[in-house]
C-alpha cells in the first residue's frame, strides 16, 4: 500500500490534533493530512534537553503551520526536573509529560483524535524492548490505534516514510539524539534492528507478517476469555463476584487471572495464594480492592473507609444523613407489624444525642428474640455478611450503645412494648 492512497475519509468530520516534532515522520503525516484536505491543529513539545536545537525544533513546527494556516501550541518542558523528581528515565518523563498535555489540549479544546506518526520501525523496536523485559501478547503487539489515539503509519517502514518525503521535497528536522547510545531504544534501533535488517533484508515485511498473526491469536484468546468469564464472574447487589469454584476449573489459571487483573494492579501470583486464603483476607492495588469471601472473590474499587459519625437532633427532620432515615412519635400497638426497615423504640431510654455510625472492634449489642448479649462480629458472620456488607452496615447509637443494627435487628433494651409511654418510629427507606 502506497502512502499517498492512504484513507483519511474517516476523519474528515472529525476534529484533529497532530502530535508534530519536526521529523521526517510526522512532516510526512501532516503533508499527507493537507493533500487529502483534513482540517487539523498541531501540539509541538519543546523537552528542553538539546539545547537550541530543540528550540529550532519548535520554530520550525511553528514556521510550518504558519505557512499553511495552521492552528500551533507549543509547549516548553522542564523535562530534567520532572525526571530527577520522579526518579524516572528521560524518556518515560518525555512521554508522560507529552501525553498529559495532549489530554489537556483534547479537552479543552474538544479535539476528537490525536494523530502520532508511529511507522513500522517503532512497532520493531517497541516488540524487541518489550520481549527483552518480559511480556504477554499485549506487549508484543507494540504500538496501538486507540479510541482517540490514532497512527496511520503504523504498517509503514521509515524508509518509505523518506523516500516519500524526498519526492515531495517535504522539510524535516533531524534529531542527533536518535544515535545516542545512552537510550535503550536507540542501543536497539542502532546495535539490532539495523544488523537484523543486513542480514534479512525482509525483516519489516516479515514482521508486519507476525504482528499479523499474533493480533489473530490475540482476538481469538480474548473470545475464549470472555466466555470464561461468563462462567466466573457474576453481579449481585451491584458488587462483582468471582466464584472460586469455577476459577479453579479454568486452564493455565495464571494466564486467565493476569489477563484479568494485571490492568488493574493486582498480581495474578497473589490473586492464586488469594484463592486459598481464609476469609477477609484482601489485596491491593491503586485503584481497587480484591477481598476473599468464602466461596468468592470480591472486586470492588478502592475507597476510603467513612468512619465519621452523624449526630441526630430528633427535633430537626430536616438534617441530612448517608441514609433515608426517618422518624415520627406514634401511640404503642401490641399487634403493629414491623418490616427489618423499622424500629419501635422507648423513646425515654434514648439518651441523646443519637448517632449513626459504622462498626468499630468489640461492639455489642443485645439483639431482640434472644438472651444476653452478643459480638456485632460474630453477628456478621451468622448472618454472613461480606467484608463490603460490614463496611457499609449502619449503626443507630444512644451514646455507645447500639440500638439498631439498621435494616436487621434491633437492641431489646431500647424497644418498645405495651408499658412504654413515648414510643418513636424509625424508618429506613
Amino acid at each position: 500500500m502506497k502512502l499517498q492512497n492512504l484513507n483519511f475519509e474517516n476523519l474528515k468530520t472529525k476534529n484533529i490534533l497532530l502530535a508534530h516534532s519536526g521529523g521526517v515522520d510526522s512532516s510526512v503525516l501532516a503533508h499527507l493530512l493537507l493533500a487529502n484536505k483534513i482540517n487539523f491543529s498541531v501540539a509541538h513539545c519543546n523537552f528542553q534537553l538539546r539545547g537550541n536545537e530543540s528550540d529550532k525544533d519548535a520554530n520550525f513546527v511553528h514556521g510550518w503551520c504558519n505557512l499553511n494556516g495552521i492552528t500551533c501550541y507549543n509547549m516548553r518542558f522542564s523535562s530534567r526536573f520532572y525526571k530527577n523528581h520522579h526518579k524516572i528515565s528521560v524518556q518515560m518523563a518525555a512521554r508522560e509529560l507529552r501525553y498529559r498535555w495532549f489530554s489537556d489540549l483534547m479537552d479543552l479544546y474538544e479535539f476528537n483524535i490525536l494523530l502520532t506518526a508511529h511507522h513500522l520501525n517503532d512497532q520493531l523496536e517497541t516488540f524487541l524492548i518489550n520481549t527483552s523485559r518480559g511480556t504477554g501478547i499485549s506487549g508484543l503487539l507494540g504500538i496501538s490505534n486507540q479510541n482517540s489515539i490514532l497512527r496511520p503509519l503504523l504498517k509503514y517502514p521509515k524508509s518509505e516514510l523518506i523516500k516519500y518525503a524526498k519526492k515531495e521535497k517535504i522539510k524535516w528536522r533531524e534529531d542527533a539524539s536518535n544515535q545516542d547510545g545512552k537510550y535503550l531504544r536507540n542501543r536497539i534501533r542502532n546495535e539490532v534492528v539495523s544488523p537484523l535488517m543486513q542480514i534479512q533484508p525482509n525483516l519489516l515485511d516479515n514482521f508486519q507478517t507476525t504482528l499479523n498473526n499474533l493480533s489473530q491469536a490475540n482476538t481469538f484468546i480474548h473470545s475464549i476469555l470472555k466466555e470464561f468469564k461468563t462462567k466466573v464472574f457474576s453481579t449481585e447487589n451491584g458488587v462483582l463476584k468471582l466464584n472460586i469454584e469455577e476459577i479453579n476449573k479454568l486452564p493455565e489459571i495464571d494466564f486467565c487471572l493476569h489477563y484479568w487483573f494485571n490492568p488493574i494492579g493486582i498480581n495474578a501470583g497473589e490473586v492464586l495464594k488469594l484463592l486459598n486464603a481464609s476469609s477477609g483476607k484482601t489485596l491491593y492495588s491503586k485503584s481497587h480492592r480484591l477481598i476473599r469471601d468464602r466461596k468468592y472473590l470480591i472486586l470492588c474499587d478502592v475507597q476510603k473507609l467513612d468512619y465519621k459519625q452523624f449526630k441526630i437532633n430528633l427535633e430537626d427532620t430536616s438534617q441530612i444523613f448517608p441514609l433515608n432515615l426517618q422518624w415520627n412519635d406514634i401511640s404503642f400497638e401490641a399487634n403493629y407489624s414491623l418490616d427489618l426497615n423499622e424500629a419501635l423504640l422507648d423513646k425515654n431510654l434514648l439518651k441523646k444525642p443519637l448517632y449513626l455510625r459504622k462498626y468499630r472492634k468489640g461492639d455489642y449489642f443485645c439483639p431482640i428474640g434472644m438472651n444476653g448479649k452478643k459480638l456485632l462480629s460474630k453477628f456478621f458472620k451468622d448472618e454472613k455478611y461480606s467484608q463490603l456488607e460490614k463496611e457499609k452496615q449502619w449503626l443507630l447509637c444512644s451514646e455507645d450503645n447500639i440500638i439498631w443494627v439498621i435494616g436487621k435487628r434491633c437492641d431489646r433494651r431500647y424497644t418498645a412494648n405495651q408499658k412504654t409511654k413515648s414510643t418513636i418510629l424509625m424508618t429506613v427507606k
